[in-house]
């Protein structure tokens, strides 16, 4: 998956959140947003597929600790639509990571790292960034 953006040297602390708005691209396959600590430690890779690895319309999340993935978490609710604007919104705390959706939507994720402070953020795949807030 080709990587649009990279944050580095972040210091968001929990209760704060990270607000990215963008447009799925019209023929998109797939998409990530990553947090963590680094490439290789993420707290959430959130991973929405339209028809990616066998996959279709579902949103994978899992956490990846020390380059090895764990359990993928499944979510068959998918709010996103191709050539459509999303604006998605992570928060975290010390037990999960909750991510706002489209629609009011919610998903939330366990804390698998034990984050204290989100220092790694990467947007890669079908999504292009039109602005990211942290609040």
């Amino acid at each position: 998956m080709e990587c649009g953006m990279v944050l580095t040297h972040l210091k968001v602390q929990p209760g704060e959140s990270i607000a990215v708005k963008g447009t799925v691209l019209p023929d998109a396959k797939s998409f990530a947003l990553n947090m963590g600590r680094a490439g290789s430690d993420l707290a959430l890779h959130f991973n929405p597929r339209f028809e990616s690895h066998g996959d279709t319309r579902i949103i994978i999340c899992n956490s990846l600790q020390g380059g090895e993935w764990g359990e993928e978490q499944r979510e068959p609710d998918f709010p996103f639509q191709p050539g459509q604007d999303a604006k998605i919104g992570i928060s975290f705390d010390a037990q999960e990571l909750t991510v706002a959706l489209p629609g009011e939507q919610q998903l939330k994720f366990p804390n698998r790292l034990g984050l204290e402070a989100i220092e790694f953020f990467s947007v890669e795949g079908d999504f292009r960034v039109k602005s990211i807030k942290f609040k």
